[in-house]
């Protein structure tokens, strides 16, 4: 029996849903690149960006091709991409109106 969609879209922002896979789909953005950067850009132990980097890959997020003893990381679609940008729009548009109401509250304490 196919899983409902809603149920597949739950199951894929719990899989964006850790802070260290948010920062790879970030830096892999801009092109792929091997766990060597990915290490020094995110700055975790090697184990941990391993077990993330497994949890991204056993979803079909990004893929992984090897070049000699390098293992190099992309995204599996530009769609992650676009993905990640929404959310940035969304936070951005968040936080202004969060902003606005600070603004506000501070106003009426002064006045």
């Amino acid at each position: 029996m196919p899983v409902p969609l809603h149920q597949a879209k739950a199951e894929l922002f719990r899989t964006l849903g850790h802070p260290v896979r948010v920062r790879v789909l970030e830096l892999l953005q801009d092109g792929p690149l091997p766990v060597r950067d990915l290490l020094s850009a995110i700055g975790v132990e090697a184990s941990n960006l391993s077990q993330q980097l497994a949890v991204l890959r056993r979803a079909g997020i990004v893929t992984a091709t090897r070049e000699g003893a390098t293992v190099v990381y992309a995204l599996s679609t530009p769609d992650v991409a676009d993905l990640m940008f929404a959310a940035r729009s969304i936070l951005t548009e968040l936080l202004a109106g969060q902003g606005e109401l600070l603004a506000e509250l501070r106003a009426e304490a002064r006045g």
